[in-house]
């Protein structure tokens, strides 16, 4: 029983973590922890149906949406609105794990779509350029800054 306690206070103090990191702009993302916050005008449900539409109008595979709060609700913790949406073109991102298969850890693309206290809604996703450093992936500049231009093209229609 207190290795569960201790997962759920360590869940509890990384979830926390991620919070307090969500009001960082795109330019801090690089230098701090990777993760870019795109602040949405739109409720959360309303912004993962964007950035699907977006992402299928971009011809990029939609691999689905989790969601995170009614999955966390259902266990018996109090979870604000929180879905993770997943995509990607697999010409692309298979071209990162080429370079380091340990880049399958960051795809296909992630984008979390959060109700914050407060109750502003963002979509979070992780800073390509901090993918590549993370990896230590040099030879894929050119891709990683496609992939950079699709991420900000599919989150820029939900952006306040």
């Amino acid at each position: 029983m207190m290795k569960v306690s201790n997962a759920i206070r360590s869940a509890a103090l990384i979830a926390t973590a991620i919070a307090a990191s969500a009001h960082f702009s795109t330019a801090d993302a690089g230098d701090r922890d990777g993760i870019v916050t795109v602040k949405s005008r739109y409720t959360v449900s309303e912004t993962v149906n964007r950035i699907k539409r977006s992402v299928e109008e971009k011809g990029i595979t939609f691999f689905g949406v989790i969601d995170q709060a009614r999955l966390g609700n259902d266990a018996g913790n109090k979870v604000r609105p929180s879905r993770l949406v997943l995509f990607g073109n697999p010409a692309l991102g298979t071209t990162f794990i080429t370079a380091n298969p340990l880049a399958g850890l960051d795809w296909p693309v992630r984008v979390l779509v959060y109700q914050a206290k407060d109750g502003s809604v963002y979509a979070a996703y992780t800073d390509f350029g901090w993918i590549a450093k993370r990896h230590r992936i040099q030879n894929r500049g050119r891709e990683f800054a496609m992939a950079t231009q699709v991420i900000e093209a599919v989150t820029d229609g939900v952006r306040k």
